[in-house]
This record gives structure tokens, C-alpha cells and sequence, in this order.
């Protein structure tokens, strides 16, 4: 259960943004989310709750999660396929030199600030 260091990581990562550009409000914190990253989004927003509760800074900030679909590339054919529907052999041409372009990653997309 990472979910609750993800969440850590985003407070600090954030309350850095905030010192630097002297903000004292965060309206709300877009994340993106790789469909295999292993983060499950629900597990985000619960621990986000708790957590905010205990920050100075994100007490009414809301936190929204943008899943990012996982696509594979194929170096036999070189196309690119949804990997969660196919996994590691491709659909065009049953190759398994295959590997993953998106869909592990997760990032803060965006920060809406005062």
C-alpha cells in the first residue's frame, strides 16, 4: 500500500511549490495515474482525506485523479496497443518484443493555486 506515500510525497512536493512562488491556498491538485502503475486511484482519495486534515496548507483542497491508459509498443511491427487488453503479446502480429510506453508513470499534472 504505497498510496499513503504517494500522497506524502504530493504534500511535499506541493508545500516546495507553494514556498517558492509564496502561495498560501491550494484550491485543488490534479494527479495522473498509469492504469499499471499500481496505484490504485480510491486508495488516493482516502488517504488524501485523512492526510489533509492534518497539513496547514490543504485543509478544503480537493484532489483529482486522471487515470492514464497503458499502451505498449511493439518492436517487431512497431505499433502501439492498449496494454491492458492484450498484455505483453501483440495483437497485430503476435510478437512478444514488446514493451510498455505509458501507463506506469504517475505525475502532479497540475496545481490550481492562490
Amino acid at each position: 500500500m504505497h498510496e499513503l506515500g504517494t500522497i506524502y510525497y504530493v504534500i511535499d512536493a506541493v508545500e516546495k511549490v507553494m514556498a517558492e512562488n509564496e502561495l498560501t491556498e491550494v484550491a485543488s491538485i490534479t494527479l495522473e495515474v498509469g492504469e499499471v502503475s499500481g496505484i490504485i486511484p480510491e486508495y488516493l482519495q482516502d488517504f488524501w482525506s485523512w492526510a489533509r486534515a492534518k497539513t496547514k496548507y490543504f485543509q478544503n483542497t480537493e484532489l483529482k485523479v486522471e487515470k492514464l491508459e497503458a499502451v505498449t509498443y511493439c518492436q517487431d511491427c512497431a505499433k502501439t496497443y492498449p496494454t491492458m487488453k492484450y498484455k505483453k503479446i501483440c495483437p497485430y502480429c503476435g510478437s512478444g518484443n514488446t514493451f510498455l510506453v505509458t501507463g506506469n508513470e504517475y505525475n502532479i499534472k497540475e496545481i490550481e493555486a492562490m
